[in-house]
């Protein structure tokens, strides 16, 4: 299993970190999402078929790209 935490800084409110756990946690290996308004951080853990490109490149696409 792969993990990674990131700052998204465009997360703002409740509905935002919504978007992002619900979107994420939608592809296939994707074990689980949390996403917090306060610190701005998402925490990710993962398996085959997903990988960190393929998370981070849906994560620009709705607009949740994480800092570099």
């Amino acid at each position: 299993m792969s993990a990674k935490t990131v700052t998204v800084p465009a997360i703002s409110c409740n509905h935002c970190t919504h978007t992002i756990e619900m979107e994420v946690g939608e592809l296939a290996g994707v074990s689980s999402v949390s996403a917090d308004v306060d610190s701005k951080q998402v925490q990710i853990e993962w398996d085959e078929p997903a990988n960190w490109e393929q998370i981070e490149a849906l994560l620009a696409e709705i607009n949740f790209p994480p800092s570099k």
